[in-house]
């Protein structure tokens, strides 16, 4: 009866041990999508613990004369589905300023929603491919954009 009860307590705590898998507390990458006209963001995510996050984006455009910054912020819950492969959803807000011949100096105000999902491999990369719809206010953007985009990042 001794050995069946330590052999319960043993497989209870692999069974817990196997779902605690944690996200990376650090990790800074490129987030390679249309960003609405921005194109490459450079990015940062800081692991608020196990299963919540922070992602800080930055996006800038300098070509056909347009000029573009974008600061994006967001707030993640991340939940594990298979061994490395998680999902996520957030949301999020941000700022930015776009200026052109055309047009004098705009800024950019906007609410996202991110979903996606991600693969934490075995070495310090992680990928992931996420949707994130933006609401803008404002005279250059007060629509809906729909941004699709696949992240690489190192974690640390």
């Amino acid at each position: 009866m001794k050995k069946i009860a330590v052999l319960i307590i043993a497989l209870i705590g692999f069974a817990v041990t196997l779902e605690a898998q944690s996200i990376s507390k650090n990790a800074i990458g490129l987030r390679l999508g249309d960003n609405d006209g921005l194109g490459t963001e450079v990015n940062y995510q800081r692991a608020l613990g196990d299963k919540n996050r922070l992602e800080f984006g930055l996006g800038w455009r300098s070509s056909n004369d347009v000029t573009a910054i974008k600061v994006t912020g967001l707030y993640q819950w991340v939940f594990n589905l298979d061994g490395n492969f998680n999902w996520y959803t957030g949301l999020a807000g941000g700022i930015g300023q776009v200026s052109s011949e055309d047009l004098d100096n705009k800024t950019i105000i906007f609410a996202a929603g991110d979903i996606g999902i991600e693969y934490d491999f075995d070495m310090p990369l992680l990928i992931s491919i996420d949707f994130r719809p933006e609401l803008g206010f404002g005279k250059y953007q007060n629509d809906v954009d729909f941004d699709i985009a696949l992240s690489l990042r190192y974690q640390f």
